[in-house]
């Protein structure tokens, strides 16, 4: 049954049939003693109702026409069941097509229905336009209800249409914001390991012919950097496929213990109050700005330069203060830098409410102090 309906309404002409059979089945109400093409002529009323979908006010005029001929001719004056019926179809059709012609064809309708009370009628002729008046009215408000039907449907479709279009912006609003997450974890996790990496290596081969001991010592260090880095780029890879838990990672003390450790220089670590409660976002964001900040001094400071880490909890906020001191040594030819790492940790900052601190310090070196609000998470 479903499909039937749903090949009905693609087939407009097939819902038109019972129309057509009303036609047919009211029979000619003239004379029976005339011919009987005579007797058919009102059925030339079905010829303009053929084209009323497509060209309503074409069919609308042929009726009015075809009314005024046979309320005018005494042999078809009576047949006005058809003449009626017809002319308010063609009415329905304005109407619903939204068309301002119903207004000129009503008042032809009335005139029509006037001209048939006057000049046939048996009764009263106001009685007798008046009696036809509810046809009119009920085809006018019929049309009027589908007109007010189509325009519902089409305004619920085009809502549908934008709720998809907002839902499928915000998607991709959310991959572009989850591509800039990664982007910015991944360029803090290879800086750092690779600036490990390569200010070890250019140590070690410094140290080889003094310090054999130091060297593997080094080798060592690069290597646990080297595996740490492609844990950390594994991970990345896996937060693209994984759920929500898999995309915020909560560092530990021994993960920041390590970082300070793996930074190959004399850094020193003070933690007040217990990182593990904090939410797992503000944590992440935390052990970056450390990372980076570390970074920065590895590519910035010179050799003998000591750093500070110090990590403070308290209440609804998490304080990152990361030191450095000047260092006695030249300072070397710096890696090569991108200039993300600031914008970076301020981009982290933000979106937990918080406040970044950078600058030198007045006796030489520099400092990274950040505050994170944990009721941001």
């Amino acid at each position: 049954m479903r499909r039937l309906v749903t090949w009905a309404r693609g087939r407009p002409w097939v819902l038109d049939l019972p129309l057509y059979a009303v036609f047919v089945l009211l029979g000619p109400n003239i004379m029976t003693n005339r011919p009987w093409i005579e007797q058919m002529v009102p059925m030339l009323f079905l010829l303009p109702l053929l084209l009323r979908r497509r060209y309503p006010r074409i069919a609308a005029v042929w009726i009015l026409l075809g009314v005024a001929a046979v309320y005018t001719n005494g042999l078809w004056a009576y047949d006005r069941g058809r003449s009626e019926l017809a002319m308010a179809v063609v009415l329905y059709t304005l109407v619903k097509a939204g068309d301002r012609w119903f207004i000129p064809v009503m008042a032809a309708i009335i005139g029509l229905d006037m001209l048939w009370g006057f000049t046939w009628g048996t009764q009263s002729p106001t009685l007798t336009v008046v009696g036809a008046l509810p046809l009119h009215i009920a085809a006018w408000a019929l049309g009027a209800f589908f007109r007010t039907k189509v325009k519902l449907a089409a305004e619920e479709q085009l809502r549908d249409e934008l709720t998809v279009s907002e839902e499928q912006a915000r998607s991709r609003a959310a991959i572009a914001e989850e591509r800039t997450r990664i982007a910015r974890e991944l360029h803090d996790v290879l800086a750092h390991s690779m600036s490990v990496i390569v200010l070890n290596a250019e140590g070690a081969k410094l140290a080889r012919h003094r310090d054999p001991e130091a060297v593997d010592r080094t080798l060592d260090t690069i290597g646990a950097t080297g595996r740490a880095a492609l844990a950390e780029l594994r991970r990345l890879l896996e937060v693209m496929h994984a759920g929500e838990p898999a995309r915020a990672p909560q560092p530990t003390l021994d993960q920041l213990r390590t970082l300070v450790t793996q930074s190959g220089r004399d850094v020193t670590l003070e933690v007040d109050g217990d990182i593990a409660d904090l939410p797992a976002g503000v944590a992440l964001q935390a052990y970056r700005i450390v990372q980076e900040a570390l970074t920065n001094m590895l590519k910035h400071a010179p050799a003998d330069a000591t750093g500070t880490v110090r990590v403070t909890f308290a209440g609804p906020e998490v304080h990152v203060e990361v030191t450095n001191s000047g260092g006695g040594q030249p300072v070397a030819a710096g890696l090569p830098g991108s200039g993300r790492g600031l914008t970076g940790m301020a981009q982290r900052v933000e979106l937990y409410h918080g406040k970044l601190e950078t600058g030198a310090l007045p006796g030489g070196g520099y400092r990274v102090s950040a505050t994170l609000r944990t009721d941001a998470a």
